[in-house]
C-alpha cells in the first residue's frame, strides 16, 4: 500500500478482540474535539446491500469518559446515543460488539478469523464524520499467526499488518472492510495496478496460483473496457484508474455465496468446493459461477461505487436511500459480468449462451414481471428483494436478471441502428457497429466525470451518441411491464432462440426444496397449474395417483423431477399433499410449457459477443 502522511485525526479507533471465544471486538473511540452535546450514532445499513440490518443490536456496554471521569449516555433512538461532555477535552468512547455473522455484510470474530465492515463496528461522531479518521488495529495473543488485509491506507504497520491506518472520512473508512487470519494471499499487477487477493479457509487442494491468473485477466479486461483507447499502454491505465491499488477479500466456507463492492476492495463468499484445484484444469460450473462473482464486484468498482445514483451522492446511513435506478448498477453489471469473462477469454461461446439462456429464462419465469417494472423494483428493493418471501416471485422482479435483459436490449438494438453491411462484397454479412453499450458505458463515465448520474445521463449520451432519443425503448423497458423485444432483438444479430420442453418445476409453475426425500412446495406462481389445481406455499407433496381415478397407480414422490418418470405419456393425476397435518388430492392437467436455449447459428461468430 501507498503510504499517506499522518494528518491531525478526528476520530480514532482503536480495534481489538475482547474475547475470540465470545465473539466480541471491543472498540476504543477518541473524538479529539467533541461537541458539547455529542451524538454517537452507528449505520443500520451499509451501502450496496439495500436493507435495513439494525448493527446496533449487536453494540453492548457502551461507556464514556473525559479527563478521567464517566459521562451520562443517553439513548435517543435505536442506534442514536448522546453525550453531554467538555468540548475542550478528547472524548472517549468504548464498546463492545458481537460478531458471529459469516457474509460479507457485518462482522464476524473466532480463534480462525476476524472480519468486520466499520457500518458495522465503528460509531460516527456527529459532526466530525468529514474529517480525517484514524484505525488501530490490534494484535490479541491468541492471533499469533494472523494478517491483516484492507484497502485502508497503512500509517505504521508491522510485516503483518496490524497497526495504524487512515482515512480522509467515515465514508472511506465504511467503504474498506478488513480481513485478519492465517489466509492464504497472493499478489498481481493488472495494467499496471497493484492487486492482492486474499483466500481464507481454503483447502489444501485449492489452486491459488490458477485463480490469481484468471483474476488478472478480469481485471486488465475490465481496466481497458473503461479506460482503453486505442493503443493506451499500461502505464497510463493506471494513472486512469479510480484507484492506486485493490484487494479481494474471499472467505471460503462450506457453503454461501455473494458478494459486497467497496471503493478499491470487494468482500466474497464462495463455496470451498467452487475454488479451482491443484491439478485439475477443468472449469467447473461452481467456478465459473465465481469468476463471474469476481467479474460483477470488480466492475462495480467502477458502475455503482464511483459511477452511482444521485441519490446516493451522499449516503444516509439513518435510514433507507432510495433509488430508481438499480436496474442500471445491479443490471448493466449483471449483463457485463459474464460478457467480460468471455472477452477475457475464461468461457467460450457455448457457456456464455448458456448463463445467458439462464438469465434469460429466470426472468420468463417470474410472473412478477407483468405487475411490477423494473425501476419499481429498484425503489422497493428495501422491502421486497431483500425481504423474499412466497410470494416474491408472483410480485415482484430482479433488477438484476430483469436489467441485464434490459443492457442486452439495449446493446442489441445500438448494433443493429449501428451496424453497416458491405452491400459490395457481402450483401448479408454483418460488420462491427460503431456505437455499441461499451461506447455509452465509457460516454457516462466522461460525463459525468465518474461521479453521480441520474437517468436523464444515460438518455443524454445516447442521443449524443447515435443521433436520436432513446427515451420511447426507455419507457418501454424499465418504466412499463411490457415484455422485453428479446427474441427479435437476438434474432436479428445471427444468434437464435430455440424453444425446448420445460423442466418440470416450471410446467407445474412451482417451485420446491428437496428435504430428506420429502418434496416441500417453497413458492407457487401466478396463473400456473398447480395454483389452478389448488396447491400453497408451505405444501408437503407426499405422492401421485397417475391417470384418470389413479388407474396408473399410486406412488410416493421423493423428488419432483422423477414425476416425468412415474407420469409416463400421462397428462392427468392427482397430487397428494399434506397441509397443517391435512391430507389433500388435487387434480392436475399438465400443460405444454416450453424454455428458451440460446445459440449462435454462426453468423454472428468473430462479431459478437466479441466486440
Amino acid at each position: 500500500m501507498r503510504a499517506r502522511h499522518a494528518a491531525p485525526w478526528a476520530v480514532h479507533y482503536h480495534v481489538e478482540a475482547a474475547t475470540l471465544h465470545a465473539h466480541l471486538w471491543r472498540v476504543t473511540m477518541t473524538i479529539a474535539q467533541p461537541a458539547a452535546l455529542q451524538a454517537l450514532r452507528l449505520p443500520v445499513w451499509i451501502p450496496g446491500s439495500y436493507m435495513v440490518r439494525e448493527f446496533s443490536k449487536h453494540l453492548q456496554h457502551l461507556q464514556c469518559r473525559q479527563t478521567g471521569r464517566s459521562l451520562v449516555i443517553t439513548q435517543t433512538d435505536k442506534a442514536t446515543w448522546q453525550v453531554a461532555c467538555d468540548s475542550a477535552q478528547p472524548l472517549q468512547v468504548q464498546y463492545e460488539v458481537y460478531a458471529l455473522d459469516n457474509s460479507v455484510r457485518t462482522a464476524w470474530l473466532d480463534t480462525a478469523r476476524g472480519f468486520f465492515n466499520a457500518t458495522s463496528l465503528c460509531l460516527m461522531a456527529e459532526g466530525a464524520t468529514d474529517q480525517p479518521h484514524a484505525l488501530d488495529l490490534v494484535r490479541h495473543p491468541g492471533m499469533a499467526d494472523w494478517n491483516v488485509a484492507t484497502g485502508l491506507t497503512a500509517v505504521e504497520v508491522d510485516k503483518n499488518g496490524f497497526g495504524n491506518y487512515q482515512a480522509a472520512h467515515y465514508d472511506e473508512l465504511a467503504d474498506c472492510p478488513v480481513e485478519m487470519g492465517a489466509f492464504w494471499s497472493g499478489t498481481f499487477t493488472a495494467c499496471g495496478v497493484q492487486h492482492r487477493l486474499v483466500v481464507a479457509g481454503a483447502l489444501p487442494s485449492f489452486d491459488g496460483a490458477r485463480l490469481l491468473r484468471d483474476t488478472q485477466k478480469i481485471c486488465e479486461t475490465q481496466l481497458r473496457f473503461w479506460h482503453a483507447e486505442g493503443d493506451t499502454q499500461a502505464m497510463q491505465l493506471a494513472d486512469q484508474a479510480p484507484f492506486e491499488n485493490y484487494v479481494f477479500l474471499l472467505n471460503a466456507v462450506d457453503d454461501s455465496y455473494g458478494g459486497l463492492e467497496h471503493r478499491n476492495s470487494t468482500a466474497l463468499i464462495a463455496a470451498r468446493r467452487d475454488l479451482p484445484r491443484l491439478e485439475d484444469a477443468k472449469t467447473s460450473e461452481g467456478y465459473t459461477t465465481l469468476l463471474g462473482l469476481i467479474s460483477h464486484e470488480y466492475f462495480h468498482t467502477w458502475n455503482v461505487k464511483r459511477l452511482r445514483p444521485a441519490e446516493f451522492a451522499r449516503y444516509d446511513y439513518a435510514q433507507e436511500n432510495y433509488t430508481e435506478l438499480l436496474w442500471f448498477f445491479e443490471g448493466f453489471t449483471s449483463y457485463y459480468d459474464d460478457l467480460l469473462l468471455r472477452r477475457a477469454g475464461l468461457i467460450d461461446d457455448a457457456v456464455y449462451f448458456k448463463l445467458l439462456t439462464k438469465t434469460a429464462n429466470q426472468v420468463l419465469q417470474t410472473p412478477g414481471r407483468a405487475v411490477q417494472t423494473v425501476a419499481q423494483a429498484s425503489f422497493d428493493a428495501w422491502v421486497k428483494y431483500y425481504r423474499q418471501d412466497e410470494n416474491t416471485p408472483n410480485a415482484t422482479v430482479s433488477y438484476y436478471t430483469q436489467g441485464a435483459l434490459v443492457a442486452l436490449c439495449l446493446d442489441l438494438s445500438l448494433r443493429v441502428h449501428g451496424t453497416t453491411t458491405l452491400q459490395a462484397f457481402a450483401p448479408d454479412t454483418p460488420t462491427p457497429a460503431t456505437v455499441t453499450l461499451d461506447t455509452i458505458m465509457r460516454g457516462l463515465w466522461q460525463r459525468c466525470a465518474g461521479g453521480p448520474m441520474a437517468e436523464a445521463d444515460l438518455l443524454a449520451v445516447l442521443q449524443a451518441q447515435t443521433g436520436r432519443s432513446w427515451a420511447k425503448e426507455i419507457k418501454a423497458w424499465v418504466h412499463s411491464t411490457r415484455e422485453l423485444p428479446l427474441k427479435t432483438l437476438l434474432q436479428a444479430q445471427y444468434l437464435q432462440v430455440h424453444e425446448e420442453p420445460a423442466p418440470m418445476a416450471q410446467r407445474l409453475g412451482v417451485r420446491v426444496a428437496h428435504d430428506n426425500g420429502t418434496v416441500l412446495v417453497k413458492a407457487v406462481l401466478r396463473g400456473g397449474v398447480a395454483e389452478n389445481a389448488g396447491f400453497a406455499a408451505g405444501d408437503e407433496w407426499l405422492g401421485v395417483d397417475v391417470g384418470v381415478r389413479g388407474q396408473g397407480g399410486s406412488w410416493r414422490l421423493n423428488r419432483l423431477d422423477d414425476l416425468a418418470l412415474l407420469l409416463g405419456t400421462e397428462r392427468r393425476f392427482s397430487a397428494l399433499v399434506s397441509r397443517d397435518k391435512r391430507l389433500l388430492r388435487l387434480p392436475l392437467l399438465l400443460q405444454k410449457v416450453t424454455t428458451w436455449r440460446i445459440g449462435n447459428t454462426g453468423r454472428a461468430a468473430g462479431l459478437w459477443p466479441l466486440l
